[in-house]
């Protein structure tokens, strides 16, 4: 139950937004690649009219109406558009070829790569240059730190690619203005800072270089854990070498899964498409005149975020999280449940802090209207109907306990220490727990997990009813179809070599084994088991997952094969997990961002480098950051270290103890009160079939907005997910995806991702700014400093309050 939801078009592969619940992905992807292009020609028509341009598109073929753009045209009567602002577009233009004479109307056969992806080349344009390592390496640098620096935090924000991919163009642009053009040699190789205009592939480069492993690595979790709850340092070095093996290990598997997942036209990964999109919007359709432009407006935006940010974030915290119910019954334990942000359901309970609106589920922004509106329904079915249900008629005796939290108890209703059922070397002790007693979990702890159960079935039926035949006729497809235009222009290129791929798995494994052995992590005989998982799923899961854009999650499966299998060994549990489960989430994006790189004719060597580079260089900056702070912030992940409450390592701590040191055979056993929960992996198979059979049915009515899958996934990210933040957030999807989209939507098309983005940043540098300066400051104490005004949700169940 790791982390937020996504919620904005994926640039590059990162770390699963959720990894221990089925992985979640915006559905409508062909509905959202149309409005791209709608999009597009809206830019086109607006940059014409606000400065008499001729920006043209033409069709190659008139019934597909594949756009195009003569970048030249977009210059026939701007007399003040420089030469060199010129050149970026028609160098990028002026040298597009087919991959032969044949080929000049040939394309993808399928329709929604072919409104996408160009079907031509030009195989003369530069793409790993100077320009690239040093942008990469900055904006590497910057989404690391920051991702991890805000992972500890309560409000877990975080900067994707889009950040990278807005702030990118105009860096480069300046850099092929200003630095100077001289070739220089060092050790026969002849280099130059500046080979001339900023170019698409350049672009595409430092996007996949910056955001490769931006999100905080699974593994970060683990070494969390270890030295806070567990007191069992792991070590920098060590930390760096598990780190290093998890998450380059998945490139081993993405290479040698090309020629199954990347090469075949019929293998498509829709959100690659959108990524396409938008490189191509920004190159190929420019307004140099004088309205706002969309960076004007993510610097804009990006310095109210920042000012005001300084309100909310120290001078008064209270607007995080505005409880109006608390305000008006302070001395009621169930109202403080119902309106809590982080121990109760956010009934009424607002906020002034961007933070808190975009930090767990990201930006509203960038999530379709429909998604957003099957996710709040899913959340308010579970957490506003059926938790309360379960609550308050005290089911599995929790009435004792807080209404909602990842913490354990004890039966009754104490905090469970786990250092009193623990031997030495950290194993279960079976005595000691015998004396202890059982570990006790909230209503809503235990039907996260049940739900979790329920999602993962529920997705695999989801897709076998919508897209079986699909699958079915693609990989037949895949393994008949000739090469398509794409895969031609492609072998201009000097592909990576197999063995490339294997060394690297050979040394990530080894290493992997000596860190597991030498560190007691887990036995070397598992660290094979767990290498079986991506290798026996990470092709079928992948092929899905191209087809679909949905991800069935495999957390589940590695939590109770390691847990019955080592049963009482809680870092042998989460250190199998990452090997099994998460190095094939990594090799499949890193396929994504392959995949991607096949459409853009991004030489594929290039590729290899900024990949494993943006890596490498993303996991030491992660790591140091973290255990600068583990080191520097007092009373780190507990609430006398808010704002680093670390409320996703809680959980994920929660979850060693449960999977790992219980282990499933107790916790859902026959004896166990939680043992219903398993039924609902029945439950699960059986949900998207009446919406399924409505869907045909009716295929006009409501029905075809509703998405099974995407409306109860949301269990698997609560805890630790504030439940107010959700609340907050479908607001500002419905002010900016719904209102506006719909009543302003030129301006949405223009300027929303760069709203977004420019409100994300102001917050993430504002933020590390503040905590520079007022570390051991403090405000005086008012009304507004006060972070909880709904105290009585924590401190204990209703039935104890009722009962005295």
């Amino acid at each position: 139950m790791k982390g937020a939801l996504p919620s904005e078009p994926k640039i590059t592969g990162a770390e699963p937004s959720n990894p221990s619940s089925p992985a979640l992905e915006d559905v409508s992807f062909s509905d959202i690649l149309a409005e791209q292009w709608k999009t597009l020609e809206t830019y086109t028509a607006q940059d014409q009219k606000a400065s008499g341009a001729s920006q043209v598109f033409y069709y190659a073929d008139d019934s597909e109406k594949t756009p195009q753009v003569d970048a030249a045209a977009g210059f026939a009567d701007k007399s003040d558009v420089s030469e060199g602002e010129k050149q970026v577009l028609l160098d990028e233009k002026k040298g597009d070829i087919p991959a032969s004479a044949d080929d000049e109307e040939e394309d993808s056969p399928y329709d929604i790569v072919r409104c996408s992806v160009s079907n031509k080349d030009n195989p003369e344009l530069y793409s790993l240059t100077f320009r690239v390592w040093v942008l990469g390496i900055i904006f590497t640098g910057i989404l690391s730190f920051v991702n991890q620096f805000f992972f500890y935090r309560q409000n877990q924000l975080s900067l994707g690619g889009s950040v990278v991919q807005l702030l990118a163009f105009p860096a480069g642009y300046v850099m092929s203005r200003t630095l100077p053009k001289r070739t220089f040699t060092t050790f026969g190789w002849k280099w130059t800072m500046n080979p001339g205009p900023f170019n698409i592939k350049e672009h595409v480069l430092i996007s996949i270089f910056a955001t490769a492993s931006s999100g905080s690595p699974y593994a970060i979790d683990v070494v969390t854990i270890k030295k806070i709850w567990y007191k069992s340092d792991l070590g920098f070095v060590a930390s760096l070498l598990f780190i290093l093996t998890s998450q380059i290990m998945g490139y081993s598997f993405a290479g040698l899964t090309r020629q199954f997942l990347v090469y075949p036209a019929a293998m498509i990964w829709p959100a690659t498409l959108i990524s396409v999109t938008l490189f191509r919007t920004f190159h190929e359709v420019q307004n140099f005149g004088s309205r706002m432009t969309r960076t004007r407006m993510f610097w804009m935006c990006f310095t109210i975020s920042f000012v005001w940010y300084f309100i909310p974030n120290f001078v008064a915290p209270a607007l995080s999280y505005i409880a109006i119910m608390c305000y008006m019954a302070p001395n009621n334990v169930i109202v403080h449940q119902l309106s809590d942000a982080y121990n109760g359901l956010g009934i009424l309970n607002f906020t002034l802090d961007w933070s808190t609106i975009s930090s767990n589920m990201g930006s509203p922004i960038g999530y379709p209207w429909a998604m957003a509106c099957n996710l709040f329904a899913g959340f308010v079915i579970v957490m506003w109907i059926i938790t309360p249900i379960g609550y308050y008629t005290n089911t599995w005796n929790t009435g004792n306990l807080p209404i909602y939290t990842a913490h354990l108890f004890k039966t009754n209703g104490s905090r469970y220490d786990i250092h009193q059922i623990m031997t030495a070397d950290q194993h279960l002790d079976e005595a000691k727990y015998n004396a202890y007693g059982p570990v006790r979990m909230t209503f809503q702890f235990a039907m996260s997990y049940g739900i979790g159960f329920a999602a993962i079935i529920t997705l695999l039926v989801y897709i076998g009813l919508h897209y079986g035949p699909e699958i079915y006729q693609r990989v037949r497809q895949s393994r008949e179809m000739d090469e398509d235009v794409h895969m031609r222009l492609m072998r201009r290129y000097e592909e990576v070599p197999h063995w490339w791929y294997i060394a690297l798995f050979v040394v990530t494994f080894t290493t992997s084994i000596i860190v597991c052995e030498v560190y007691h992590m887990m036995p070397w005989y598992w660290v094979i088991i767990s290498t079986i998982v991506p290798l026996v799923f990470t092709i079928p899961i992948g092929i899905i997952q191209a087809i679909s854009n949905q991800q069935p999650g495999l957390n589940v499966i590695t939590e109770f094969i390691v847990g019955y299998g080592l049963p009482g060994n809680p870092i042998a549990n989460v250190t199998f997990k990452v090997y099994g489960y998460i190095t094939m989430t990594q090799a499949l994006n890193l396929v994504s961002d392959l995949k991607l790189g096949h459409y853009m004719k991004i030489p594929p060597r290039h590729m290899f480098i900024v990949q494993l580079a943006g890596t490498l260089l993303s996991s030491f900056i992660e790591l140091a950051v973290a255990y600068w702070l583990m080191n520097t912030v007092k009373n780190i992940c507990t609430p006398e270290g808010y704002p680093f409450t670390c409320i996703s390592a809680n959980t994920f701590y929660s979850a060693s103890v449960l999977w790992g040191l219980i282990g499933p055979g107790k916790l859902f056993g026959p004896s166990s009160p939680y043992h219903p929960v398993l039924y609902l992996f029945f439950v699960g198979a059986v949900l998207p079939v009446p919406v399924w059979y409505l869907q045909r049915r009716y295929p006009q009515s409501f029905w075809r907005h509703v998405n099974v899958p995407v409306a109860i996934s949301i269990a698997g990210a609560m805890p630790p997910m504030p439940a107010a933040s959700i609340v907050n957030w479908f607001i500002g999807c419905f002010v900016f995806n719904f209102l506006i989209h719909r009543y302003r939507n030129t301006w949405w098309q223009r300027y929303a991702f760069s709203l977004s983005a420019g409100l994300d940043s102001g917050v993430a540098i504002s933020g590390i700014l503040q905590f520079g300066i007022f570390a051991k400051a403090k405000m005086p104490q008012w009304w507004g400093a006060d972070t909880n005004h709904c105290p009585l949700a924590a401190e204990g169940g209703f039935l104890n309050r009722v009962q005295h």
